[in-house]
């Protein structure tokens, strides 16, 4: 059974003839006489009663009739929902994603939905190295990375960028200071993670210690955010460094003041290549984000 032998069967129903039915679809009116008989042969049922004065659907037609409409019309949305899917506004963007800063993720999907409505967003929280691989794989569509500078097989779209922050404790004189370098802190112990935990990060750090021409100097190491605050605030003087997740914390004895430099940039890890549709929506929403204050 073919779509247009339903379509035939529908418009001669309507028109209430094979040669109205012919005009409306714009064929002869012996190729819709055709495909109407071989319908009939393949399902074993006579559609319509004919007569040499007129053509009426028979009871078994009348019952098929709406069966065949709902049949074409699914068959209408199929194609307008692939369509969709092709312009980038309806479909499955599946997205890996990092935590905060604040709301800005929620801030991103909010400004999605009002460029493409029909788009859904699958979110997925992944390990940094499996979120590329993901991206590589095809399993994921895109990806957020924060500080990475290259990714093998990948493009990384830099799609905003967020200060860092210093926290230290709370009687240090480069508390007096509204913002630090990190030239300034180079004799006092820094909480870093070890590099295997976060590789972009740590090399960000360090990276940038070098570009100051100076060096870190290693304390114990980032354990989780609140164990490290609480450490500096309790024990010995030493430091960490870390970006705003969900606001900037209150602890006891710890002082925080802002980077002066680097900032975090975060990235969009994508195929190569020219972006798809959903991925260009995604991106313009990225740069309606930029431009807020």
């Amino acid at each position: 059974m073919e779509l247009r032998q339903l379509q035939y069967f529908v418009a001669v129903a309507e028109e209430g003839g094979f040669g109205r039915a012919a005009e409306r679809l714009s064929i002869v009116q012996s190729a819709v006489s055709q495909q109407i008989r071989r319908l009939e042969r393949e399902l074993g049922i006579t559609l319509f009663e004919r007569s040499t004065r007129h053509v009426r659907l028979s009871g078994a037609g009348e019952r098929l009739l709406p069966e065949a409409r709902a049949v074409l019309a699914a068959a209408r949305r199929t194609r307008q929902v692939a369509a969709d899917i092709a312009s980038g506004d309806d479909g499955i963007l599946r997205l890996g994603s990092v935590q905060g800063p604040g709301d800005r993720t929620y801030r991103l999907l909010n400004q999605l939905a009002s460029i493409a409505p029909q788009l859904q967003v699958r979110l997925r929280r992944l390990p940094f190295a499996d979120r590329l691989a993901a991206v590589r794989s095809g399993e994921l569509d895109a990806a957020l990375v924060r500080a990475l500078p290259r990714a093998a097989e990948l493009e990384l779209i830099p799609v905003w960028s967020d200060p860092l922050y210093v926290a230290l404790p709370a009687g240090h004189p480069l508390t007096a200071e509204p913002a630090l370098r990190l030239e300034q802190l180079s004799d006092l112990p820094l909480r870093l993670a070890p590099r295997e935990n976060n590789p972009p990060f740590h090399d960000l750090i360090t990276d940038a210690f070098r570009a100051a021409g100076a060096e870190p100097l290693m304390g114990p190491p980032f354990t989780t955010f609140q164990e490290t605050l609480t450490a500096i605030g309790t024990s010995p003087s030493s430091w960490t460094v870390f970006y705003e997740v969900v606001g900037l914390p209150l602890v006891p004895g710890v002082a925080i003041r802002p980077l002066a430099e680097p900032t975090l940039t975060t990235m969009l890890a994508v195929p190569p290549g020219p972006p798809g549709p959903s991925l260009r929506h995604l991106l313009q929403a990225f740069a309606h984000e930029s431009d807020r204050p």
